[in-house]
């Protein structure tokens, strides 16, 4: 079982080789330490060899998740309102489009951007280069399950040209499924595909209990679909850990009726309700985090990128809890929340054999934080960029020192 500064300013102050953990192969990371300037101050974070990680601006409000899109620009949702516009080399943000919903994350296919909201899928024309997007020009595509709790909504367009949308249910304990049978606000928790072979477009589901599956990605040798995943807050500190799940069409990953504590699916009683379907057929994670770490975005390293020996392996952004210990609550001291960091899934022959770190620091030793991973994406010269959203709101790049 695995159970896992300004606008483009930089200063690199030092430079120190870290020891490799114990079990390392030759195939594991290894890391040196690198001071940055973040909000005009240094902030040490560690990184692998060979890499050096860059503020790219911090001229922006709330950003969540990133795509490429037409021309090599970069593309963010935000929590502000805004869906940003950034072209090479991402150091100026414009304001694409400036929406009074949340505009989590977008998406492109045929000539449109697509555009993911807490009530809704939107889409307008879109034209490669195109630096301002009239609000008058989108239109609503399918509505989406609204309500209290877990908001964001998440689209991609995957392998098959299909478009897939991730929310999370409401809570800890809803009664919310995937499923015609519930009501339309309650059909929440994993994945949907928008059905567009209907006069009336309509969601399905793909992969339902999920309880939050922020971030998911296709494997690119495989082209199968995975996804982080928010556990519930109701069991403490400790358990259930967070999770990274290979997701199929129909398949049942057990929220909130049955949890998975790092060993075994046990049923969750919180919910009285019973479930709509056994036990038997949850799906196990395939790797696991840390209780608390709240996964955000995830991203497959495709080939070309990053590292060879990164290649078909999936980076994960951490947001780090709120809650400390004991209880999971927010009485205890800030310095036992769970860090955040951006962790790597490292996949073999198709298999996930373990999880590494790949860029942490971000919390100090008294708890805080200068930066949260939020939105993730591999670009188009094989650099990782990334956003925070706390600490400070900021755009990443982690990139070869010498490429």
């Amino acid at each position: 079982m695995i159970v896992m500064a300004r606008s483009g300013l930089l200063l690199l102050l030092n430079v120190c080789l870290a020891a490799p953990s114990a079990d390392a192969g030759t195939d594991k990371l290894e890391y040196q330490e690198q001071v940055i300037r973040v909000d005009d101050r240094p902030e040490k974070v560690k990184v692998p060899v060979g890499y050096r990680l860059e503020v790219l601006t911090e001229d922006l409000a709330g950003p969540r998740m990133l795509t490429f899109g037409p021309q090599r620009d970069l593309f963010i949702g935000s929590k502000s309102g805004s869906v940003y516009r950034l072209a090479p080399p991402y150091r100026v943000p414009q304001s694409l489009v400036r929406l009074d919903d949340y505009p989590h994350s977008v998406a492109f296919r045929d000539g449109e951007i697509l555009i993911a909201q807490s009530e809704g899928l939107y889409r307008a024309p879109y034209k490669p280069g195109q630096a301002r997007l009239e609000e008058s020009s989108i239109e609503l595509i399918a509505e989406l399950p609204s309500g209290g709790g877990h908001s964001s909504r998440s689209v991609r367009v995957g392998p098959d040209g299909r478009v897939y949308v991730s929310l999370g249910i409401s809570g800890n304990c809803p009664d919310e499924y995937l499923d015609d049978s519930y009501a339309f606000n309650d059909r929440r928790g994993g994945i949907q595909v928008l059905d567009e072979t209907r006069d009336t477009l309509a969601w399905e589901a793909f992969g339902s209990g999920l309880r939050n599956p922020v971030g998911f990605d296709w494997h690119p040798k495989t082209g199968v679909l995975y996804a982080s995943n928010n556990g519930p807050d109701h069991l403490g500190y400790e358990q259930p850990p967070e999770y990274f799940s290979r997701v199929e069409s129909g398949s049942f990953h057990g929220m909130p009726w049955f949890q998975f504590d790092g060993e075994k699916v046990i049923p969750d009683p919180c919910i009285k309700r019973q479930s709509p379907r056994p036990l038997r057929e949850v799906v196990v994670p395939v790797a696991t985090f840390p209780a608390r770490n709240a996964p955000m975005g995830v991203a497959f390293v495709s080939p070309g990128a990053m590292d060879r020996q990164m290649e078909g392996d999936a980076i994960v952004a951490l947001h780090g809890s709120w809650g400390t210990k004991p209880a999971g609550g927010f009485v205890g001291a800030k310095s036992s929340r769970r860090p955040p960091k951006i962790v790597i899934v490292r996949f073999k022959d198709g298999m996930v054999q373990r999880v590494d770190d790949l860029v942490s620091g971000f919390q100090k030793p008294d708890g805080e934080r200068w930066a949260r991973p939020a939105g993730i994406a591999v670009g188009p010269d094989g650099a990782l960029y990334f956003t925070s959203d706390g600490g400070t709101n900021a755009l990443f790049r982690l990139g070869k020192e010498n490429p």
